[in-house]
């Protein structure tokens, strides 16, 4: 066998190799990333309420902390303050002790999860025979009341914006152009995401157009890190956005439960992803008149501005080199 026949030969049989590990080791990471967070679902430092009289609070905040760093207990003077703080995010529910009896506030919007779980651990608590009323303060939408069109929507959202940095890179758009695609793009999607999420399934009922704008933010902050990437570092871009956005990002969101029932480290780092920070923007706008929005809003916000920057700037990085670039010289002829 000649040395030209052998080295094609030896190639392929790398290339072979490479996709026999490649295959495996994504499917190891995907698996990791998606089940196990799942499978280590329990609260972490999750934010209640109590309020009532000094001795019932004291003796209620004392449950709450035989769960060792499951609860992270808030006292409030009554009910109404209660209320505020669950409209304003500051808690997912709250226990108040009246004259009546023990009263569960709870928000299934902000995770119906949450709900359940705060529901079977106060009624646990509470002495036999003593009656809990159940009191939903923001109800889940009834065209969602299990949250499920709102979890289901993070990977469209995710896809979509991949999407729109792929294709603007393989069409060759490059500088302004690739900016402007990107934004009509995340715009549209928007557009079309909250017609049908809020229009058409009832799954979110806030604002309309603020709801449009979170999902654009979103579709922009994933799209533009694709495409500043690969702007930057030609092709191996799209596969470390693909890992960011939608191997990581997606799963670490806590979109389906709440970060606070994830893992410490991975809920905190699903929330400075886009995937993550979208979907607690876009339940804060949908559910809870814009309350904690901020700091989602701004995640988004970094991710998209520097996405955007790197787009442009690896454009005129790549202009620049074949400006420098030396003009070949043509053979002398004869």
């Amino acid at each position: 066998m000649s040395a030209t026949t052998t080295a094609p030969a030896l190639g392929a049989g790398r290339r072979t190799i490479a996709v026999m590990v490649l295959i495996p080791t994504v499917v190891a990471l995907a698996l990791w990333a998606f089940a196990w967070p799942a499978a280590r679902t329990a609260p972490r430092d999750l934010p209640i309420g109590v309020a009532g009289p000094a001795t019932a609070a004291t003796a209620l905040e004392e449950g709450f902390s035989r769960h060792e760093g499951a609860f992270e207990v808030h006292r409030y003077e009554d009910a109404a303050a209660a209320r505020a703080a669950i409209a304003d995010r500051d808690v997912y529910g709250a226990v108040v002790v009246t004259p009546g009896g023990t009263e569960l506030l709870t928000a299934s919007a902000a995770s119906p999860v949450v709900a359940g779980l705060l529901r079977e651990a106060v009624t646990a608590q509470a002495p036999e025979g003593a009656k809990v009323t159940v009191t939903d303060v923001v109800a889940a939408p009834a065209g969602d009341p299990r949250g499920a069109v709102l979890a289901s929507s993070l990977l469209p959202l995710a896809l979509a914006g991949a999407a729109a940095g792929v294709v603007t890179t393989l069409l060759g758009l490059r500088g302004t152009r690739a900016v402007t695609a990107l934004v009509g793009a995340s715009v549209l999607a928007g557009l079309v995401g909250t017609a049908l999420a809020d229009s058409w399934l009832g799954a979110l009922t806030g604002d309309w157009w603020a709801e449009a704008g979170v999902l654009a933010l979103t579709v922009l902050a994933i799209g533009s890190t694709f495409a500043g990437l690969a702007a930057l570092v030609g092709k191996p871009g799209f596969g470390l956005g693909a890992l960011l956005m939608i191997l990581i990002g997606n799963p670490f969101s806590g979109v389906s439960s709440a970060p606070e029932l994830l893992p410490t480290a991975v809920g905190s780092l699903g929330q400075l992803l886009p995937p993550g920070a979208g979907g607690s923007a876009l339940r804060s706008v949908s559910f809870f008149d814009g309350a904690a929005a901020g700091g989602p809003l701004l995640v988004l916000c970094v991710w998209a501005v520097a996405g955007l920057t790197a787009t442009l700037l690896g454009a005129r990085g790549r202009r620049t080199e074949s400006v420098a670039a030396p003009l070949p010289v043509p053979a002398p002829v004869g």
